[in-house]
């Protein structure tokens, strides 16, 4: 029940933070301009880092936070916010001013090609002067959540999304803007999201943000590395994947394919978003309860979330494989693009269900200080197993006398199984030492 509870707003807020790109992918859509669409796509893949830094802050001192809650430190608890959300507000306005200066190989480094590319710096150069508020925002949502009161950052994110909704067509369409409307309309929604989720910090029993606390130590930051790692591993390989993706998609198949493979990614990542969600209602749980010493409270939790939404899963998967052609064709009437996309997105459909086990064995170890293997099975599924994949699979088909696209659509599904294969027996062993009661180490 605790973990039902935790985990409907955390799954709503992770629906409405893949709602506001996919929202862009929509309405840029309507302007029936491929390399337009193809351009939000590139760009997915920047907002994929600038997500990677803010769950790294976010969830790295988050973890650390509710361990200490656990054990009843709650001035270093509330320390330990103060270092996690200044840290990312620094990092997102490196990056913002870094990015600026170098937007137009920043562009095509993301993969854009000479059609792209000039939508891609429109929509590009706008996200950027948002970056330190999307990094924060992150961290605040992160920070309530680990706190169990993740009412107040769905309150914060869903608020953002809504606006995000609303201004996008008048933005895009009513004052003629086109992708950089797009572009506009999310990062004053962002901009909104960051202050109300501020304000929220404020409220009940959060621990408040307070800028005298921040005095960052080695030691704190070794700590926030410990819980952040796994998340930063994951969330920025799988930008590095988008880019490899865009960039192979680019030689075999153009424009039509990169924005193919950038609508089949968004519908998907819907899904995987609401799993994420409900993975992250356990990890409150699982950091509380394994600081206090309560394994089995841990184990129960584990096999709970992994029943739950397995089930989800295969539901999700079914529902999308048939109606696959719908969901394409909300983003574009191109047909290449509708062909290559539906293909994609059915094949995509056959393994999603394995990334149950492999999301929820992920955050487990994170959530109990296993940062080695914790960070190996964040950058298993789209980093070690996926990029190989991408880059050399589709090369190969073709060499040997097979279609190339069909390489790129098959790399996703074929890292998801190895992954999982990966994933079973390092879980199963991880399981059986809390079994008895002792805390688990890396060794």
């Amino acid at each position: 029940r605790l973990v039902s509870r935790l985990a409907v707003p955390t799954i709503i807020s992770m629906l409405v933070t893949a709602f506001y790109n996919m929202a862009d992918t929509f309405f840029v859509g309507m302007l029936d301009n491929t390399s337009a669409t193809g351009a939000v796509g590139v760009v997915f893949s920047f907002m994929a880092v600038l997500q990677a830094c803010g769950f790294f802050f976010g969830q790295g001192s988050g973890n650390y936070v509710s361990r200490l809650l656990g054990q009843r430190h709650v001035d270093d608890a509330e320390r330990i916010v103060a270092i996690g959300l200044f840290s990312a507000l620094i990092v997102g306005t490196a990056i913002a001013v870094l990015g600026l200066i170098f937007l137009e190989p920043l562009a095509r480094l993301l993969g854009s090609t000479d059609t792209i590319l000039p939508y891609a710096k429109e929509y590009l150069g706008v996200i950027l002067v948002g970056a330190p508020f999307m990094v924060s925002s992150y961290v605040l949502n992160n920070l309530m959540r680990f706190q169990g009161n993740a009412f107040y950052s769905m309150i914060g994110i869903g608020t953002g999304a809504l606006l995000n909704v609303v201004l996008d067509p008048i933005c895009i369409f009513t004052l003629g803007l086109g992708v950089t409307g797009a572009a506009v309309a999310t990062l004053f929604s962002q901009f909104v999201s960051f202050c109300i989720l501020l304000f929220c910090c404020t409220r009940g029993d959060n621990l408040r943000v307070r800028l005298r606390l921040f005095r960052p130590r080695w030691q704190d930051y070794q700590q926030i590395l410990r819980g952040g790692l796994p998340t930063l591993c994951r969330q920025g390989l799988s930008s590095l994947s988008t880019i490899s993706l865009n960039s192979v998609a680019g030689i075999i198949g153009g424009d039509a394919a990169i924005a193919a493979m950038s609508v089949a990614t968004r519908v998907i990542w819907f899904g995987f978003s609401a799993m994420i969600g409900f993975g992250q209602g356990f990890q409150p749980v699982c950091g509380f309860n394994y600081g206090a010493g309560l394994f089995s409270r841990v184990r129960r939790a584990f096999w709970f979330c992994v029943k739950t939404s397995s089930v989800a899963l295969v539901l999700i998967s079914i529902a999308v494989w048939i109606f696959a052609p719908q969901l394409i064709g909300l983003f574009t009437h191109d047909a290449a693009v509708l062909d290559i996309g539906i293909l994609s997105l059915r094949l995509q459909c056959l393994s999603f269900p394995l990334t149950s086990w492999i999301t929820m064995s992920n955050m487990m170890m994170q959530n109990i200080g296993l940062m080695g293997r914790a960070s190996f099975l964040s950058m298993a599924r789209q980093g070690i197993f996926f990029i190989p994949l991408v880059v050399g699979l589709p090369f190969l088909l073709r060499a040997c006398g097979g279609e190339a696209l069909l390489g790129l659509q098959l790399a996703q599904p074929l890292a998801d199984v190895i992954t999982f294969a990966v994933t079973v027996p390092m879980c199963v062993g991880v399981l059986r030492t809390m079994n008895v009661d002792r805390p688990v180490t890396e060794e």
